[in-house]
């Protein structure tokens, strides 16, 4: 058993469970928390979990997790870990079944005042541009030739149909195309299972959201990205959809026997890996990034409709409500990266999941305009509460390879939610506050309330005093639609 008393606090808000605590750990476990978020995570069981992905062959430095941890499948949601090439792993538990679930936000240079009177008429014509739920179709269906060029190349086969700009790919991880996809790798159930749902939000935590920027903490920066107090700025949250689903369950499977091949020996079958630059590994990682090129491509399109949705509601009444891009970033993922481990520039394997990249200023992977300040980081609340936009540091490359955190994480179970919570109750009390819900279930409203979650703002002040993420500014919805 795991408790309170085998965890060591090394340093203000930093904690350790040192690898002698069982004899298959590789390296120690260690997790960013204040007191009452340490607490949290050892409600359930995300501790040990990380605790398991410390025995992953290949493993260096740390398994950590953020202080949104929580339990996830094989790998806690919150958890960063990094495996030395060639020998590391690579595991599907650690990028999780959402591939490339992440966060794109837009902003106006108009006044949440200005687009009041105009909310609902914008919140009813983006419910409709923007299908969700479980299984919405999108507005496009492709072909087989088509559904190769997304998952090839991602956002850039969204600027050549004409739904991007060069500006979006530059503010995109990765510019918006994670390299080495190859769709040979993804199953016909996959395809499937995605050919349709290109353009589409999806259901549970899934949302896109109208917003304030209540507080700007660096005028400067905030200023350098178009964020300005009191303006308008919508937040798109959503993955790779069914394909990724479907891709994460494929290999799961499969790997079930290739660890066993490669005589991996592991604590929970949910760890199921391969050597990365094993046949298997390699298989994995190109079907991963083809799920993760859909899912960029998938934030684009929403974002072409969230333009329309504006432009058909504020042509003619309001000027200058065009919605340009902060940035778009993934918090499931793996990948290829260079990072100081012991004083020597190694390549690793970084699995994130839930973790959202924070590189640092001076960053080659970042666009021209950026490089000197560091990566937009996109911290989603939960549906009634706030947002933050963060800036990558310099203590992020040094301690988490480049990792913060990613959202505010789950205390509480879908499940138990929909017990404690009627949607229908939750929807009124939230357009008391001024916050209209456009949802097309309640017990799916129920699942994502408020109190499912810890409280973004402390996991957010927890990190920003870590010096892993920096704070720039604050978003409050008015506006949230949901499947």
């Amino acid at each position: 058993m795991l408790g309170r008393g085998h965890i060591e606090r090394v340093a203000e808000r930093v904690w350790e469970i040192p690898k002698t605590f069982r004899s298959d750990m590789r390296v120690p476990a260690r997790l960013y928390a204040d007191e009452d978020l340490l607490g949290a995570a050892l409600l359930d069981n995300s501790i040990v979990q990380l605790v398991n992905t410390a025995t992953l062959p290949g493993i260096v430095k740390y398994a950590i997790a953020m202080p949104d941890i929580h339990q996830g499948y094989g790998f806690p949601i919150g958890g960063v870990v990094a495996t030395r090439l060639p020998e590391g792993v690579i595991s599907p538990g650690g990028v999780g079944y959402d591939i490339n679930c992440g966060v794109r936000l837009l902003v106006s240079l108009v006044s949440v005042e200005e687009v009041l009177p105009y909310l609902e008429d914008i919140a009813s014509r983006l419910y409709s541009n923007c299908p969700s739920g479980v299984g919405a179709h999108g507005h496009l269906r492709l072909n087989n030739a088509e559904l190769d060029g997304v998952l090839h190349e991602g956002s850039c086969w969204m600027l050549d149909k004409g739904y991007a700009s060069r500006e979006d790919l530059d503010r995109t991880e990765e510019f918006g195309r994670i390299p080495g996809a190859d769709a040979a790798f993804v199953s016909d159930r996959a395809r499937e299972r995605g050919r349709g749902q290109l353009g589409t939000l999806g259901a549970g935590n899934h949302f896109i959201e109208v917003d304030r920027v209540a507080e700007v903490y660096d005028d400067a920066t905030a200023a350098r990205l178009r964020i300005y107090s009191g303006n308008i700025a919508v937040q798109i949250h959503c993955g790779s959809r069914g394909l990724g689903h479907q891709i994460c369950e494929d290999y799961v499977s499969r790997f079930q026997k290739t660890a066993q091949d490669y005589r991996i020996e592991l604590p929970d079958r949910e760890l199921v890996c391969a050597p990365f630059n094993s046949k298997e590994g390699q298989e994995y990682f190109c079907a991963m990034a083809c799920a993760a090129n859909f899912a960029f491509a998938n934030r684009q399109l929403l974002a072409h409709m969230i333009r329309q949705s504006f432009e058909e509601v504020l042509a003619g009444k309001i000027k200058d409500f065009d919605l340009r891009q902060v940035y778009d970033i993934a918090h499931n993922m793996a990948k290829v990266e260079e990072h100081n481990v012991g004083g020597c520039s190694v390549r690793v394997c970084v699995h994130r999941k839930g973790a959202t990249r924070a590189f640092g200023p001076g960053s080659s992977v970042l666009p021209d305009d950026l490089r000197d300040l560091g990566q937009p980081v996109l911290i989603p609340g939960s549906m009634g509460t706030a947002s933050y936009v963060l800036i990558g540091t310099k203590g992020a490359m040094e301690e988490t390879f480049g990792s913060t955190c990613h959202g505010a994480g789950r205390v509480m179970s879908r499940a138990r939610a929909k017990k404690m919570v009627r949607g229908t109750a939750l929807r009124d009390q939230l357009k008391s506050r001024g916050i209209l819900i456009c949802a097309g279930s309640m017990s799916g409203l129920a699942e994502e309330a408020p109190a499912a979650y810890k409280d973004v703002a402390q996991v957010v002040d927890v990190v920003h005093k870590l010096g892993i993420g920096r704070k720039i500014a604050r978003l409050e919805p008015v506006a949230v639609i949901k499947g």
